[in-house]
């Protein structure tokens, strides 16, 4: 079974480590290229987010080195890797490669300039999360005690995302935010959310939100983060799966993929701790769901709504 997992923070690590860790097979790493392997894994999104903490002065700059190393020690390292820049390229992909594409998990560090956006879009950029947990000049996070929707230029980013076939991701958007860009934008995504009716975490979507996804043909990706999994955490993968069958009640068959923030989160779901082990939540959703259903939810589902 091919998998498409629109979520990791691998390059986080990578730049930590500032160039000591090994793509190929270091333990550090929940995604690396013998997981990817062994998982089955076909086309991995990498996250660019930058720490809150470090000064804003300082956070382009990192964006960049992250960048960097995914260049340097993930794609010109291993030629088995392939660069996705235009989506019909995840067709084009051979036997035994995998594609890989940026996301970019709050603007922060763009501050309020378009041009570092316009940037990072040339360097493979294919996805925007307008906030992490924050708020920042675009929109206030989940954890924005403000609560504010998006501003101005949050409104110009959706827009040039919009012009661009960008994805606008809702992950970590207020609901205010959410519901704005249920508004504005032409291709909104979850990269990695479950549903809070199964898990009461503010991380989480609403059955509302979980609707309005469906109206819109959006994907909802399925997070592996055991807080967001399951209330108190100690998430198993019949616990995964009930995220699952929430949102197929909800209508949502045809929507739901995996982002599982493998290489962001502290603790793991038993028995699907990294990328490799991708084929125990597939032969588990065998117990509930049909070949076809499945595949919709490892690759197919995402293929079917692409920026068109």
């Amino acid at each position: 079974m091919k998998i498409i997992d629109l979520h990791c923070d691998a390059l986080m690590k990578l730049s930590d480590a500032k160039g000591k860790l090994s793509f190929k097979d270091s333990i550090e790493l929940d995604v690396n290229l013998d997981k990817l392997k062994r998982g089955g894994v076909k086309v991995q999104a990498f996250a660019i987010f930058v720490s809150p903490s470090l000064p804003s002065s300082d956070q382009f700059q990192e964006v960049i080195a992250q960048i960097h190393y995914f260049y340097s020690e993930i794609l010109e390292k291993y030629p088995e890797m392939r660069l996705i820049r235009s989506w019909d390229q995840i067709s084009q992909l051979k036997e035994g490669e995998i594609g890989a594409f940026l996301t970019l998990e709050g603007v922060d560090p763009i501050g309020n300039d378009l041009k570092k956006l316009t940037l990072l879009y040339q360097l493979g950029v294919r996805s925007i999360g307008l906030t992490w947990n924050n708020g920042n000049l675009a929109a206030d996070g989940v954890a924005e005690a403000r609560g504010a929707g998006l501003s101005r230029f949050g409104r110009e980013i959706v827009k040039w995302c919009n012009e661009h076939q960008l994805f606008v991701d809702v992950s970590h958007l207020h609901p205010t935010g959410f519901w704005d860009v249920m508004e504005l934008a032409k291709y909104p995504i979850a990269s990695h959310s479950n549903a809070m009716t199964i898990c009461e975490h503010r991380r989480n979507l609403t059955d509302d939100q979980i609707r309005a996804m469906i109206e819109r043909d959006a994907m909802i990706h399925i997070v592996f983060c055991p807080p967001f999994v399951k209330k108190g955490g100690n998430a198993t993968i019949i616990d995964v799966i009930y995220q699952i069958n929430h949102i197929v009640a909800l209508g949502g068959i045809k929507n739901i993929g995996f982002g599982s923030d493998f290489d962001g989160i502290e603790s793991k779901v038993e028995a699907l701790s990294d990328a490799s082990m991708y084929p125990n939540l597939i032969e588990a959703l065998k117990a509930f769901y049909s070949e076809e259903e499945i595949a919709g939810f490892a690759y197919q589902n995402f293929l079917d709504r692409l920026p068109r």
